[in-house]
């Protein structure tokens, strides 16, 4: 099963907010990463984090074309269900 864009979401929130050392209530789904303060190395952690706990390919223009969390969940909300991604682990924070 596919997980949902909110469960994508919010497990990115979590995530993010872990790496910026914010609390989960500062990071707005919907600001782009510049806003939040994701520079180039921490969109590559995120990135592989993604690709590891999805089991999707997630090329890095990806990241580029949708720059914000939000976006990103959507987009591989979008691209989990098609790749044939593993979710084994999809429900661990």
């Amino acid at each position: 099963m596919t997980p949902s864009r909110d469960e994508i979401l919010s497990w990115a929130q979590h995530y993010v907010a872990d790496l910026l050392e914010r609390p989960v209530a500062e990071i707005d789904p919907d600001a782009d990463f510049d806003r939040l303060g994701i520079d180039s190395a921490l969109a590559a952690s995120l990135l592989i984090e993604i690709e590891d706990r999805y089991g999707v390919d997630l090329p890095p223009e990806a990241l580029f074309e949708n720059p914000s969390l939000a976006a990103v969940a959507s987009y591989l909300q979008e691209h989990a269900g098609t790749a044939g991604a593993s979710h084994g682990d999809a429900g661990r924070q």
